[in-house]
């Protein structure tokens, strides 16, 4: 009888270590801010177990996982985020936003976490958490004055690089949630609907084609969040 129980238990134990190696994987994945921008040693903590590893110098990192986990990645002068994984997710991106303030970005470029800090101050960024937008009555007052060397001009147009030709339009692409939207959507828009406002001055703004050459205005809005 005994040996029978034993038998049983040694079973169980053998099917329990089984399932847990077979829900242990590999989770690769990249830390970014302002969507391109690699961030290099970065901290990548894996709560359940405390691991922590850095990211490397093109910002990617790998961690072993138990089911289902959470991350928590952070960095001096970034928002740090929580990440919260599945049974199933094997590729993880990251975007972590820049704290408001010069300092933060004092602290992005002299702990080597951005290599390219020209890049970074090219980039600048304003969120809900920086500025109460609902003190402002449209999308224009709360970008007026707001961002050195950006312009709202009067017929609605946003200037960031200044007038490249008198001819063409100098004006800079905007972008919704992802969507590229015309000039006007900028006068619907209520300040309190909108959770960041991020402008891209430089060659980061390649990505989206000749149009970007202008500089882009990516407007994140809260709704655009919940989708």
């Amino acid at each position: 009888m005994k040996t029978r129980i034993s038998l049983a238990l040694l079973s169980l134990f053998c099917l329990t270590t089984m399932n847990s190696f077979a829900q242990e994987r590999l989770v690769q994945g990249i830390v970014t801010t302002f969507d391109s921008i690699t961030i290099v040693g970065a901290e990548v903590m894996v709560k359940s177990s405390k691991e922590i590893v850095k990211t490397d110098s093109l910002g990617q990192f790998k961690v072993t996982v138990n089911g289902k986990e959470k991350l928590k990645i952070s960095a001096k002068g970034f928002i740090s985020q929580n990440v919260k994984l599945d049974e199933k997710t094997k590729l993880v991106a990251v975007n972590l936003k820049l704290k408001a303030g010069v300092k933060a970005r004092e602290y992005a470029v002299g702990y080597g976490y951005v290599k390219d800090g020209e890049r970074l101050n090219a980039l600048a960024q304003m969120t809900n958490n920086d500025v109460d937008f609902s003190q402002y009555a449209n999308m224009y007052d709360l970008m007026r004055g707001r961002f050195a060397g950006v312009q709202v001009q009067s017929n609605g147009d946003i200037i960031i690089r200044g007038q490249n030709s008198i001819n063409l339009s100098s004006a800079a692409l905007i972008i919704v949630d992802g969507v590229q939207v015309d000039k006007s959507v900028l006068g619907t828009l209520v300040p309190t609907q909108v959770k960041s406002i991020n402008i891209i001055k430089d060659g980061s703004a390649a990505i989206y084609g000749a149009r970007g050459a202008n500089g882009v205005v990516l407007i994140e809005t809260k709704k655009g969040m919940d989708d």
